[in-house]
């Protein structure tokens, strides 16, 4: 991927991150996902108290996305932290993100993690080796 493109999802999930609602684990997810068409669809985690509805912030991004009719995804940035921290480490998707991306995208959509200073570029196969899949 280009690193103009890479750094510019990073920064669109970075300040996606600023929507985050992280009352119990003060933990700020956001993320960044760009279409095949070059549109970006942004999403930031959603705690419960109860914790089993929370939602991740790549699915909140990924079912914007496809509620609003896409279907092609390139890529996906994903940041995370303390809340009142900037980022400062690597944040990865969770397995059920993971799975949710292999439902929508083939096993080389790229997936950029960033500990604000560096940007790590995955594949989706990488991070979710042998995984059950529709897609590709």
């Amino acid at each position: 991927m280009k690193k103009e493109t890479a750094e510019m999802l990073v920064s669109k999930a970075i300040e996606a991150r600023k929507k985050s609602y992280c009352p119990y684990s003060n933990f700020a997810v956001g993320a960044a996902l760009l279409t095949a068409d070059g549109r970006v669809y942004t999403g930031a985690n959603i705690e419960s108290v109860s914790f089993s509805p929370t939602v991740c912030a790549e699915r909140v991004a990924f079912f914007t996305a496809v509620h609003a009719g896409e279907r092609d995804f390139s890529a996906i940035a994903v940041v995370g932290g303390k809340a009142d921290q900037d980022v400062n480490d690597f944040c990865p998707p969770c397995g059920v993100c993971r799975q949710v991306m292999t439902e929508f995208c083939k096993r080389d959509f790229t997936v950029l993690l960033s500990d604000g200073k560096n940007i790590r570029e995955f594949t989706l196969e990488a991070i979710l080796p042998e995984s059950f899949s529709s897609v590709d």
